[in-house]
């Protein structure tokens, strides 16, 4: 009787694997559509995340992922005088601002991407930043994405380095996985970024 339950047991799990793994590859399938670059040429502050999370790519929202700060941060140090929702996105505009992502390949996590995606996107990035007119500022959501666009290390902050004239910043993630940067960390880096943001928009007057 324990063998003939086992192979009962064993035959009733093997079908509702098969269909896990169909309704998995089915779910990719349809996520694997990529967010739209928010990058108007007049753009004078331009934000770079790293790709789109799988679930941003469901979504169709930039940083809609459980927990992720970006939006409240973004309104919280000034950069934006609206509190937006992940789902007005494309408004950021309004304010100046431009979005994009290093990768736009959407994955669970950026080990999910290669080398050559990140070489890909490296060259990307580049052609698409020369499209705007005069940007102040470039900044960098996450080490990951700095030292994956230059290929060596860095730190948070201000760098020493400009890209195509503009000054360059590098966040904490906004992500909630970067939980050893508390969100009074997260919101010292976005304050530093809007007056610098600031500093050179009075400077060109």
């Amino acid at each position: 009787m324990t063998l003939a339950c086992s192979e009962a047991s064993f035959d009733w799990q093997g079908p509702q694997i098969d269909l896990f793994q169909r309704r998995e590859r089915i779910m990719e399938d349809n996520i694997m559509k990529s967010l739209p670059d928010y990058l108007p040429k007049g753009s004078t502050l331009v934000i770079v995340g790293c790709n789109p999370s799988l679930t941003a790519a469901r979504t169709g929202f930039y940083y809609s992922g459980r927990g992720n700060q970006f939006w409240s941060l973004l309104h919280d140090s000034g950069l934006v005088p609206e509190r937006l929702e992940c789902s007005e996105g494309g408004r950021i505009t309004e304010f100046g601002i431009g979005l994009t992502d290093l990768v736009k390949r959407p994955t669970k996590g950026s080990n999910g991407l290669s080398n050559r995606e990140f070489a890909k996107g490296r060259d990307v990035l580049n052609e698409k930043l020369k499209t705007i007119s005069r940007p102040r500022a470039i900044v960098f959501n996450g080490k990951i994405v700095y030292e994956q666009f230059t290929g060596r290390k860095c730190d948070y902050g201000l760098q020493k380095e400009r890209l195509h004239g503009a000054i360059v910043y590098v966040l904490p993630s906004t992500s909630t996985r970067c939980a050893r940067t508390s969100y009074g960390q997260k919101l010292h880096h976005f304050l530093t970024v809007f007056q610098l943001w600031q500093i050179k928009e009075e400077g060109e007057k």
